[in-house]
């Protein structure tokens, strides 16, 4: 059999584009990556010159993966995994193209052939016998166009009047309460509709599921409006709420809808189910309505597919007026991709893909009903393909020490934010799992599974659904404890009042947030935010540096409480006492040494002014000793070379320790400067723990975390000590890391001139030193200067 050539050709340009695109392998020829390579982030003007597909086909994959570049690091996951029947969807889109260009008799055979299997296919698959099919790319469109469909039917003179005719009878659309968020204001701004027209129906509070959709008071809505003179036009039902994915009564609402002449229209993931060999008798009604919206390409992994809304009615003039229908060829060409794909996979293929989907939602179900401190929402245990879970603390197994009423106050908010982080943990550890987080008005924050809408296109296998019970085991004890100890937490930081300030954050999952807050009057709101903002920030850098498995950070990244040190969260095992009073002793140390710093400051500055006034009382008494006619430079050369003096004024250096001016007369003795020895004698102390042993950990004994914890600051202690002179006074009161500091202030121009007139402006200490070096030759590695 011949195949025409140019079908070949589509076929090989478009596997030679997915090679390139999703491996990238190909290399580009010596100039054209260097041509592409400016024009692949900034927009610019098109080449004078024609470039060939294989060079085109890499700058659109230098344009995928340019935040990957950028960011250093290769991607996490394939957005979708595109397979072999995801190949034919694509390819459906080339030969789209092609084959609109064909003769305008044979598109319309071929156009009416491929819209007529696809229909056919898709009934008899969900189980929707004798339908129309209207494919969109819009989810939300075949609804539209059914409503028009509806308008037109039960208004005669619509097509005529216009939208004049609504105003005698005003139309009313019904949707559940857990139904797409945006769908009825959708429709109301498409169809031209006020806002009026629709009618948003509560769900089971008392009796049955919370998110179906409460029948009798529906029926109670529907007499009130007939009352009123409305028209009651269409219902939208669900056969799985995107939230929980819960299928409304569906045969009760057919029965209603029959009752007062409303169309009824379903949309949902569980609708995939009708494929099945057993399906729900819930889900089966779904086979007795109007028309039902239909997502292939979600449930069997099919990029670019478009939807299908099926429905049933009789007269094709209303369906061509609404848009159902096309009298146009190439509009029909968009169940090409659908098509193709369908013949590839198989009845039996679609049906093991759905299979494979409903069979991971049960395993999940069943691994999460071992778990205590999970509680499932699923509407249907037998048979539902959406498993809906949160993490619920388990008081009875809560630790002993841990404090009931930090559970029960502000319970859901706290369980909400846990949940949430519970989610996005479980998302970053098991991608492929497709978990997300979900907001239900009344069970709160939970995690959902639905591989109906995410297995085929992330590959989901029963190996994922393992891994994922695993690590979510391995989370729900951290979570447990850190529920558990928040009370505690509270309490021990309320102990260290008013230096510790305990900031109440619901939405923060983990153990608590602290601030650490400066006592002093003396200073103004702006300053002293700003100051406690420094005093915090080095906080969590010190805590950050802890050899320790808790997590310190700053919180949410658009949080509302700023300057605050948030702990994540804890095993059981943590000593929460320990653990604050490590963050309070931290925060004294820092302000502590601050204000020693600035006290260091002063009395430096002071003892410069005094060693400038020492040097120039000096300056006087070498001039006096000396006379005059020694002072003048030639002269004074030929005097101190004919008849030599000994100067009685000793070379001095400045102590930054102790603010003095010292003699060097020790300097050159021993040969070293004198506060050396001591700081290298001065030992450095050091946390004692067990290797691979952790802070704040109860399991090495409460005297070993006491002395660990008490530890934490003092090995700057011995080097702050080390680091100043034998005066006891000076030492005694130098903080951890204060000395570098203090230099850091003495290099300001102040001290620096200061250190210059000690050094260079002392021509007896100069003298003194020559003397002694003529003494003493061997003496070359002394260090006179400052200390």
């Amino acid at each position: 059999m011949m195949v025409d050539s140019t079908l070949v050709r589509v076929g090989m340009n478009l596997s030679e584009a997915m090679r390139i695109l999703g491996d990238g392998q190909s290399e580009l020829a010596s100039g054209a990556e260097s041509q592409f390579s400016t024009r692949a982030t900034i927009p610019g003007p098109l080449q004078p010159d024609g470039q060939d597909v294989a060079t085109i086909l890499h700058l659109v994959h230098n344009l995928i993966h340019e935040d990957e570049d950028k960011e250093d690091k290769p991607s996490q996951q394939r957005m979708q995994n595109v397979a072999e029947q995801g190949h034919m969807a694509l390819l459906g889109h080339s030969l789209a193209a092609y084959i609109s260009v064909l003769e305008r008799e044979q598109l319309r055979k071929l156009t009416t052939r491929i819209l007529s299997d696809t229909t056919l296919w898709l009934c008899r698959l969900f189980r929707y016998e004798n339908a129309s099919a209207y494919f969109h790319e819009d989810d939300r469109d075949g609804l539209v166009k059914v409503c028009r469909l509806v308008i037109n039917a039960r208004y005669e003179e619509y097509a005529s009047e216009g939208y004049g005719v609504l105003s005698a009878k005003q139309p009313v659309i019904y949707h559940s309460a857990s139904g797409r968020p945006g769908l009825g204001q959708h429709l109301c701004s498409q169809l031209g509709l006020p806002l009026s027209s629709l009618c948003t129906v509560p769900c089971n509070t008392v009796f049955g599921s919370q998110h179906q959709m409460d029948v009798a008071l529906l029926e109670k809505l529907i007499k009130e409006d007939v009352e009123a003179g409305k028209l009651p036009l269409l219902l939208i039902a669900n056969a799985g709420t995107p939230g929980a994915g819960h299928t409304d009564k569906l045969g009760r609402l057919k029965d209603l809808c029959d009752q007062y002449s409303m169309w009824l229209h379903v949309e949902g993931v569980n609708l995939a189910t009708l494929a099945l060999g057993q399906v729900s008798s819930f889900i089966l009604a779904a086979a007795r309505c109007d028309s039902v919206t239909l997502t292939p390409g979600q449930w069997l992994g099919l990029p670019a597919v478009t939807a299908a809304t099926l429905y049933r009615h009789e007269d094709p003039a209303l369906s061509l007026a609404a848009g159902l229908t096309s009298s146009q060829p190439v509009a029909k060409l968009r169940a090409l991709p659908l098509w193709l794909s369908l013949q590839y996979l198989g009845h039996n293929g679609i049906v093991e893909k759905i299979r494979h989907a409903t069979a991971l939602s049960q395993q999940l179900l069943q691994k999460l009903k071992a778990l205590t401190s999970i509680k499932t929402s699923v509407e249907d245990e037998l048979s539902s393909p959406v498993v809906l879970f949160k993490f619920c603390q388990d008081m009875s197994a809560a630790s002993s020490r841990g404090s009931v009423e930090g559970y029960c106050a502000g319970e859901k908010e706290v369980l909400d934010a846990f949940n949430r982080w519970l989610g996005e943990q479980l998302l970053q550890s098991v991608p492929t799992s497709g978990v997300d987080v979900v907001e239900l008005e009344d069970e709160g924050t939970c995690v959902r599974f639905s591989p109906l809408l995410t297995a085929a296109v992330l590959g989901t296998q029963q190996e994922d659904v393992e891994k994922l019970v695993v690590k979510l085991s391995d989370l729900l004890p951290v979570m447990s404890s850190t529920m558990c100890l928040r009370q505690d937490f509270r309490e021990e930081v309320h102990r260290y009042s008013p230096s510790l300030m305990y900031v109440e954050d619901l939405s923060w999952p983990g153990l608590g947030a602290v601030r650490y807050e400066l006592q002093t009057d003396d200073m103004d709101e702006g300053r002293k935010k700003q100051e406690v903002g420094k005093v915090n920030t080095e906080l969590l850098k010190k805590l950050q540096e802890l050899e320790t498995d808790i997590v310190f950070s700053t919180g949410p990244e658009f949080g509302a409480e700023e300057d605050c040190i948030f702990v994540g969260m804890v095993a059981e095992d943590v000593d929460v006492p320990e653990l604050v009073d490590t963050i309070a002793t931290l925060g004294r140390d820092i302000v502590e040494s601050g204000r020693l710093l600035e006290n260091m400051t002063e009395v430096v500055r002071k003892g410069i002014i005094e060693a400038e006034q020492q040097l120039l009382k000096a300056n006087e008494e070498k001039i006096m000793e000396e006379g005059l006619m020694r002072q003048l430079p030639l002269v004074g050369s030929m005097l101190n070379w004919f008849s030599p003096i000994q100067s009685s004024v000793k070379g001095q250096t400045f102590n930054l320790a102790s603010a003095s001016l010292d003699s060097t007369e020790l300097t050159y003795s021993t040969k070293a400067q004198a506060g050396r020895q001591s700081q290298q004698d001065t030992p450095t102390s050091s946390a004692k723990r067990l290797p691979g042993q952790r802070l704040f950990r109860r399991s090495g004994g409460g005297s070993e975390s006491l002395s660990e914890t008490s530890s934490v600051g003092q090995p700057e202690e011995g080097a702050a000590e080390g680091s100043a002179s034998h005066s006891s006074s000076s030492s005694s009161s130098v903080h951890p890391g204060a000395s570098p500091a203090a230099s850091e202030a003495e290099s300001q121009p102040a001290g620096g001139a200061a250190q210059q007139t000690v050094q260079q402006e002392s021509p007896a200490q100069v003298e003194a030193d020559e003397a002694s070096q003529h003494r003493q030759p061997e003496d070359q590695e002394a260090e006179p200067g400052l200390r």
